[in-house]
């Protein structure tokens, strides 16, 4: 039976991940999550790279305004990667061949959150609103909102997961059969494995941040 149930999760996750599909956004939840209507019901789109301040932080409401002016009440196209553990769909968006994800955080309205920050053309727009600077990057001391969530753990804000709804799916890409912290190297890895890969057992607490003996936490 649990082979079954693995089996159907992971036809679900391959059927997700690479489709692309037009549709029309309906509400802005926050500043990365927005909720889109098909002809088969809602779906919550999490966008994929970045990760805005929660709407209860600083900046939080700023950052949905944004995405609100943006997208909210037009058609995109959603190219979606994965589900996470969540029921999120994961996903870029493209509206009129500008790239969402891309554009908040150009716009100084959410961090650059992609694997070993491997997406250069993200991270190179984050140091240009830096520079600025431009959006939160413009406040004495912006505090990244994985580090919030850990200080707030009761505050309902669902960290980034860029992954099948199967934990431990060896057949995403980057994704080994590591399980533990004590598996771990560095924080980063943790981090990669925690919302790239699904490993919930990584984040005991539930407050997004993986393996505190690495990652530590906000003193």
């Amino acid at each position: 039976m649990r082979s079954l149930i693995y089996l159907a999760l992971l036809g679900t996750s391959s059927a997700t991940h690479g489709a692309e599909f037009t549709a029309k956004v309906i509400a802005v939840l926050d500043g990365d999550t927005v909720m889109v209507q098909r002809k088969s019901g809602l779906v919550k789109i999490r966008l994929n790279e970045i990760d805005a301040p929660e709407k209860a932080q600083t900046f939080g409401e700023t950052s949905k305004r944004s995405l609100s002016e943006m997208v909210l009440g037009k058609q995109v196209k959603i190219s979606s990667q994965a589900m996470d553990q969540y029921g999120r769909m994961v996903a870029h968006l493209d509206l009129n061949g500008m790239d969402v994800n891309a554009e908040q955080i150009r716009r100084g309205m959410a961090w650059e959150y992609s694997h070993f920050h491997g997406n250069k053309a993200l991270v190179a727009l984050q140091e240009e609103a830096k520079q600025v600077p431009r959006g939160l990057w413009a406040l004495s001391d912006p505090m990244p909102p994985w580090e919030w969530r850990k200080l707030h753990p009761n505050v309902d804000g669902k960290p980034p997961v860029a992954s099948a709804a199967i934990t431990g799916n060896a057949n995403l890409p980057g994704c080994g059969s590591k399980k533990r912290c004590s598996e771990m190297t560095s924080c980063e890895e943790a981090r990669h494995y925690l919302t790239q890969c699904g490993i919930k057992t990584l984040d005991g607490n539930g407050d997004g941040v993986p393996c505190d003996n690495l990652c530590g936490s906000r003193k």
